[in-house]
């Protein structure tokens, strides 16, 4: 028996050192080869026997063989049960703890008893965010953390200041979003904005790139406007 674990040890040793050396190898092989590739963060296998997942900037996706003689980019399904394990992965590599979320530079929409939560970065010149927030109005029993996220260019920063320092933030977002109604100059010269910038700051550190962009309550992120069936699945599914 101390001769049967001492080998197995021996094996355990081997097989370690043996995945060491492949991800050596393939970090080297693509290093050389593909300079431009940015710097690998991580190789591991993938659910494919013989592909490997590289991933780059922290969320970045691509696949290669075991030598990195060949650099795939594109996503793998899982044909049987019908799953996008490419999709998965990325979307469980930009989970943000909800906790962790900046909520106090956020205002909250509140419908109904607000007992479920959805944080929610939108531009106010969006128009894929405008039609999300009328289906939007469609959800009860939620509190919504609205982010002010300006991305698309001066005047979505200036209507972002416009909203932030109104006297009732919620009413100024709906009076333009949902009414298409005339947003108010910034009327207090002494508003305090910088939360805004910080919302830019953290969705830059977060790899936020569009809008909306939709957090649950379980971490999970949800790119892109979703119907009111899809929000309520999604709240559904984080509690």
């Amino acid at each position: 028996m101390k001769l049967l674990r001492s080998l197995l040890v021996v094996l355990a040793m081997s097989a370690g050192l043996s995945a060491i050396a492949q991800e050596s190898l393939i970090r080297k092989n693509l290093a050389e080869r593909m300079p431009q590739l940015p710097k690998i963060d991580e190789v591991s296998k993938s659910a494919v026997p013989g592909l490997y997942e590289v991933r780059v900037n922290e969320a970045e996706i691509f696949y290669t063989d075991a030598e990195g003689n060949f650099l795939i980019e594109g996503t793998i399904i899982d044909t049987r049960q019908r799953r996008n394990l490419t999709e998965e992965r990325i979307d469980k590599l930009l989970a943000v703890n909800f906790d962790a979320l900046p909520l106090k530079d956020a205002f909250t929409l509140v419908r109904g008893k607000g007992q479920r939560k959805l944080a929610v970065f939108e531009d106010p010149n969006c128009g894929y965010c405008k039609r999300f927030e009328r289906d939007l109005q469609k959800v009860d029993n939620v509190t919504v953390y609205m982010f002010l996220y300006p991305i698309l260019g001066p005047d979505s920063a200036e209507k972002s200041r416009s909203v932030w320092c109104a006297k009732d933030r919620s009413k100024a977002w709906m009076d333009w979003m949902v009414r298409d109604q005339a947003l108010a100059p910034v009327a207090a010269p002494g508003c305090d904005q910088a939360a805004i910038a910080r919302n830019v700051e953290f969705g830059r550190k977060h790899k936020i790139s569009g809008t909306p962009t939709l957090f649950f309550a379980d971490g999970t992120r949800v790119p892109g406007a979703i119907a009111a069936a899809q929000i309520e699945k999604r709240l559904a599914d984080a509690k």
